[in-house]
Protein backbone atom coordinates (compact mmCIF):
# COMPACT_ATOMS: atom_id res chain seq x y z
CA UNK A 1 0.00 0.00 0.00
CA UNK A 2 1.39 3.41 -1.01
CA UNK A 3 0.54 6.79 0.49
CA UNK A 4 1.45 10.25 -0.70
CA UNK A 5 1.10 13.09 1.76
CA UNK A 6 2.57 16.31 3.06
CA UNK A 7 3.97 16.12 6.55
CA UNK A 8 6.26 17.54 9.21
CA UNK A 9 8.94 15.50 10.95
CA UNK A 10 8.27 15.88 14.69
CA UNK A 11 10.53 13.07 15.92
CA UNK A 12 13.60 11.28 14.58
CA UNK A 13 15.66 8.39 15.85
CA UNK A 14 18.85 6.85 14.51
CA UNK A 15 18.50 3.17 13.72
CA UNK A 16 21.75 1.29 13.29
CA UNK A 17 24.54 2.99 11.39
CA UNK A 18 22.61 4.59 8.56
CA UNK A 19 18.85 4.26 8.93
CA UNK A 20 16.39 6.61 10.58
CA UNK A 21 12.95 6.23 12.17
CA UNK A 22 10.81 9.35 11.83
CA UNK A 23 7.38 10.39 13.02
CA UNK A 24 5.51 12.47 10.48
CA UNK A 25 2.61 14.72 11.46
CA UNK A 26 0.31 14.80 8.45
CA UNK A 27 -2.99 16.48 7.69
CA UNK A 28 -4.46 13.39 6.02
CA UNK A 29 -3.36 10.51 8.23
CA UNK A 30 -2.34 12.05 11.55
CA UNK A 31 0.92 10.70 12.90
CA UNK A 32 2.82 8.14 10.87
CA UNK A 33 5.99 6.38 11.96
CA UNK A 34 8.21 5.41 9.05
CA UNK A 35 11.69 4.04 8.43
CA UNK A 36 14.07 5.92 6.17
CA UNK A 37 16.77 3.69 4.78
CA UNK A 38 20.29 5.13 4.60
CA UNK A 39 18.98 8.58 5.61
CA UNK A 40 21.96 9.24 7.89
CA UNK A 41 24.42 8.97 5.04
CA UNK A 42 25.59 12.43 3.97
CA UNK A 43 24.95 11.75 0.30
CA UNK A 44 21.45 10.37 0.85
CA UNK A 45 18.79 12.20 -1.15
CA UNK A 46 16.45 11.69 1.83
CA UNK A 47 18.74 13.23 4.46
CA UNK A 48 17.44 16.79 4.66
CA UNK A 49 13.82 15.92 3.85
CA UNK A 50 13.56 13.53 6.81
CA UNK A 51 15.44 15.57 9.44
CA UNK A 52 13.67 17.01 12.46
CA UNK A 53 11.31 19.89 11.51
CA UNK A 54 11.50 19.15 7.80
CA UNK A 55 8.17 19.78 6.10
CA UNK A 56 7.77 18.16 2.73
CA UNK A 57 6.08 15.83 0.27
CA UNK A 58 6.43 12.18 1.19
CA UNK A 59 5.76 8.94 -0.62
CA UNK A 60 5.35 6.05 1.79
CA UNK A 61 4.75 2.38 1.30
CA UNK A 62 3.74 -0.12 3.90
CA UNK A 63 5.51 -3.40 4.42
CA UNK A 64 4.06 -6.17 6.53
CA UNK A 65 5.26 -4.46 9.71
CA UNK A 66 5.88 -0.77 9.08
CA UNK A 67 5.82 2.23 6.78
CA UNK A 68 8.94 3.08 4.79
CA UNK A 69 9.74 6.43 3.16
CA UNK A 70 10.21 5.70 -0.52
CA UNK A 71 10.65 9.30 -1.64
CA UNK A 72 10.72 12.72 0.00
CA UNK A 73 11.03 16.29 -1.21
CA UNK A 74 11.52 19.15 1.30
CA UNK A 75 9.25 22.19 1.16
CA UNK A 76 10.58 23.97 4.27
CA UNK A 77 13.31 22.89 6.69
CA UNK A 78 13.09 25.80 9.17
CA UNK A 79 16.84 26.26 9.14
CA UNK A 80 16.70 29.49 11.18
CA UNK A 81 15.61 27.53 14.25
CA UNK A 82 19.19 26.26 14.52
CA UNK A 83 20.50 29.80 14.99
CA UNK A 84 19.02 30.24 18.48
CA UNK A 85 19.02 27.60 21.21
CA UNK A 86 15.93 29.07 22.93
CA UNK A 87 13.85 28.95 19.76
CA UNK A 88 15.14 25.51 18.84
CA UNK A 89 14.37 24.09 22.28
CA UNK A 90 10.87 25.61 22.21
CA UNK A 91 10.28 24.04 18.80
CA UNK A 92 11.39 20.68 20.22
CA UNK A 93 8.88 21.12 23.04
CA UNK A 94 6.10 21.84 20.54
CA UNK A 95 7.03 18.68 18.67
CA UNK A 96 6.98 16.62 21.85
CA UNK A 97 3.59 17.99 22.86
CA UNK A 98 2.20 17.37 19.37
CA UNK A 99 3.45 13.79 19.64
CA UNK A 100 1.60 13.42 22.94
CA UNK A 101 -1.78 14.56 21.65
CA UNK A 102 -1.63 13.66 17.96
CA UNK A 103 -3.71 10.76 16.67
CA UNK A 104 -2.77 8.02 14.24
CA UNK A 105 -4.87 7.03 11.24
CA UNK A 106 -7.14 10.07 11.43
CA UNK A 107 -6.76 13.61 10.05
CA UNK A 108 -4.72 16.14 12.03
CA UNK A 109 -4.96 19.15 9.74
CA UNK A 110 -5.36 21.75 12.49
CA UNK A 111 -2.54 20.36 14.63
CA UNK A 112 -0.22 20.36 11.63
CA UNK A 113 -1.21 23.94 10.81
CA UNK A 114 -0.57 24.98 14.41
CA UNK A 115 2.89 23.40 14.33
CA UNK A 116 3.82 25.03 11.02
CA UNK A 117 2.56 28.48 12.02
CA UNK A 118 4.38 28.27 15.35
CA UNK A 119 7.65 27.26 13.69
CA UNK A 120 7.34 30.10 11.17
CA UNK A 121 6.81 32.59 14.01
CA UNK A 122 9.80 31.22 15.92
CA UNK A 123 11.96 31.70 12.84
CA UNK A 124 10.72 35.24 12.15
CA UNK A 125 11.03 36.53 15.71
CA UNK A 126 7.99 38.82 15.44
CA UNK A 127 6.27 37.54 18.60
CA UNK A 128 7.65 36.90 22.07
CA UNK A 129 8.54 33.31 22.88
CA UNK A 130 6.19 33.42 25.86
CA UNK A 131 3.24 34.37 23.68
CA UNK A 132 3.98 31.74 21.03
CA UNK A 133 4.35 29.10 23.74
CA UNK A 134 1.09 30.03 25.46
CA UNK A 135 -0.88 30.06 22.22
CA UNK A 136 0.53 26.69 21.18
CA UNK A 137 -0.24 25.09 24.54
CA UNK A 138 -3.81 26.32 24.79
CA UNK A 139 -4.75 25.67 21.18
CA UNK A 140 -3.10 22.25 21.25
CA UNK A 141 -5.22 21.36 24.27
CA UNK A 142 -8.35 22.45 22.40
CA UNK A 143 -7.36 20.34 19.39
CA UNK A 144 -6.71 17.40 21.69
CA UNK A 145 -10.23 17.62 23.13
CA UNK A 146 -9.42 19.60 26.27
CA UNK A 147 -10.95 23.01 25.55
CA UNK A 148 -11.42 24.90 28.84
CA UNK A 149 -14.82 26.34 29.74
CA UNK A 150 -14.06 30.05 29.42
CA UNK A 151 -17.31 31.65 28.29
CA UNK A 152 -18.47 32.73 31.76
CA UNK A 153 -18.04 32.22 35.49
CA UNK A 154 -18.82 28.58 36.20
CA UNK A 155 -20.62 29.51 39.41
CA UNK A 156 -22.82 32.52 38.59
CA UNK A 157 -22.57 32.95 34.83
CA UNK A 158 -20.95 36.42 34.91
CA UNK A 159 -19.10 37.09 31.66
CA UNK A 160 -16.26 39.10 33.16
CA UNK A 161 -15.09 41.17 36.10
CA UNK A 162 -11.85 43.17 36.44
CA UNK A 163 -10.21 40.12 38.03
CA UNK A 164 -11.02 36.57 37.01
CA UNK A 165 -9.89 33.20 38.35
CA UNK A 166 -8.74 30.35 36.10
CA UNK A 167 -8.87 26.89 37.63
CA UNK A 168 -6.11 25.01 35.79
CA UNK A 169 -7.23 21.65 37.23
CA UNK A 170 -10.88 21.89 36.22
CA UNK A 171 -10.40 24.11 33.17
CA UNK A 172 -13.02 26.60 34.32
CA UNK A 173 -13.14 30.34 35.05
CA UNK A 174 -14.68 32.19 37.96
CA UNK A 175 -15.46 35.87 38.50
CA UNK A 176 -14.06 37.97 41.35
CA UNK A 177 -17.32 37.50 43.26
CA UNK A 178 -16.91 33.72 43.16
CA UNK A 179 -13.20 33.19 43.85
CA UNK A 180 -12.09 29.55 43.66
CA UNK A 181 -9.45 28.29 46.07
CA UNK A 182 -6.33 27.29 44.20
CA UNK A 183 -7.39 29.05 41.00
CA UNK A 184 -5.01 31.49 39.32
CA UNK A 185 -6.11 35.16 39.63
CA UNK A 186 -5.64 37.08 36.37
CA UNK A 187 -6.92 40.37 34.92
CA UNK A 188 -9.81 40.14 32.50
CA UNK A 189 -7.50 40.96 29.58
CA UNK A 190 -5.75 37.63 30.10
CA UNK A 191 -9.08 35.77 30.09
CA UNK A 192 -9.97 37.65 26.91
CA UNK A 193 -6.73 36.37 25.36
CA UNK A 194 -7.53 32.80 26.47
CA UNK A 195 -10.97 33.05 24.86
CA UNK A 196 -9.41 34.42 21.68
CA UNK A 197 -6.85 31.59 21.48
CA UNK A 198 -9.42 28.89 22.10
CA UNK A 199 -12.33 30.18 20.03
CA UNK A 200 -11.06 32.19 17.08
CA UNK A 201 -10.24 30.73 13.67
CA UNK A 202 -6.82 29.05 13.34
CA UNK A 203 -5.29 31.73 11.09
CA UNK A 204 -5.79 34.49 13.67
CA UNK A 205 -4.88 32.92 17.01
CA UNK A 206 -1.53 34.71 17.31
CA UNK A 207 -2.89 38.15 16.35
CA UNK A 208 -3.32 39.76 19.75
CA UNK A 209 -1.08 41.71 22.09
CA UNK A 210 -0.61 41.87 25.85
CA UNK A 211 1.89 43.76 27.95
CA UNK A 212 4.86 41.85 29.32
CA UNK A 213 3.33 41.22 32.74
CA UNK A 214 0.09 39.84 31.34
CA UNK A 215 1.92 37.75 28.75
CA UNK A 216 3.83 36.16 31.63
CA UNK A 217 0.54 35.40 33.42
CA UNK A 218 -0.93 33.94 30.23
CA UNK A 219 2.13 31.75 29.80
CA UNK A 220 1.92 30.50 33.39
CA UNK A 221 -1.79 29.76 33.02
CA UNK A 222 -1.36 27.92 29.71
CA UNK A 223 1.51 25.77 30.95
CA UNK A 224 -0.27 24.77 34.15
CA UNK A 225 -3.42 23.89 32.25
CA UNK A 226 -1.49 21.83 29.71
CA UNK A 227 0.34 19.90 32.43
CA UNK A 228 -2.94 19.19 34.21
CA UNK A 229 -4.17 17.44 31.08
CA UNK A 230 -1.01 15.69 29.89
CA UNK A 231 -0.27 14.63 33.49
CA UNK A 232 3.41 13.95 33.08
CA UNK A 233 6.66 15.84 32.77
CA UNK A 234 7.80 16.70 29.27
CA UNK A 235 11.58 16.60 28.97
CA UNK A 236 11.72 19.21 26.21
CA UNK A 237 9.70 21.65 28.33
CA UNK A 238 12.02 21.12 31.30
CA UNK A 239 15.04 21.76 29.07
CA UNK A 240 13.52 24.96 27.68
CA UNK A 241 12.67 26.24 31.14
CA UNK A 242 16.17 25.46 32.30
CA UNK A 243 17.56 27.68 29.55
CA UNK A 244 15.35 30.55 30.74
CA UNK A 245 16.85 30.33 34.23
CA UNK A 246 20.45 30.59 33.02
Amino acid sequence: MQRKTKGLVIREQKIGESDRLVTLLTADFGMIKAFVRRANQLKSRLNSATALFAYGDYTLYKTKDAFVVDDASPIEVFFDLRKDIDRLSLAQYFAQLAYEIGAQEQPEEELLRLMLNSLHLLCRGEKSLSQIKAVFELRAMCIGGYMPAVLACDNCGTYETPTMYFDTLEGKIYCENCPKEGALPVPKTVVTAVRFICLTEPTKIFSFSLNEENTKLLSELAEKYMLSRVQRKLSALEFYKGLQRI
